[in-house]
């Protein structure tokens, strides 16, 4: 594994570890931009935001890593539609960014996944 590949576990480890506390901390953050078409907001906040805590620590742990990396891409394209809403009614979300953000961050997603299959799943050989 290279330095980048360490370096790069730690700061995914703590970006997803403290979004997924924000998850509790601040949840109507969370429950606002998930598409109204799902059930449960809440729910689906406190799930999604206990497996980026979970994931987040899985990265840290050797022979989690793997597995945490994957979970992550996983979750990372689960909650994709979010940020597709988000960007779709921008002017509902205002508050939180401008439209042209939550436009841009849209190819940031792939790149997040590949970032965390890069530095977990295929760093971990």
């Amino acid at each position: 594994m290279s330095r980048a590949q360490k370096a790069s576990l730690g700061l995914l480890a703590v970006g997803f570890i403290g979004a997924g506390v924000m998850h509790f901390v601040r949840p109507r953050m969370f429950t606002q931009i998930v598409p109204p078409q799902l059930p449960a907001p809440q729910t689906l906040v406190a799930v999604s935001g206990a497996a980026e805590v979970l994931g987040g620590v899985g990265l840290l742990i050797p022979r989690l890593r793997k597995a945490a990396g994957w979970g992550l891409v996983a979750l990372l394209a689960a909650v994709f539609p979010a940020n597709i809403y988000m960007a779709t009614v921008a002017e509902r979300f205002a508050s939180l960014a401008p439209a042209w953000v939550l436009w841009a961050r849209l190819p940031l997603q792939p790149l997040a996944m590949l970032w965390v299959w890069w530095a977990a799943v295929r760093g971990d050989r």
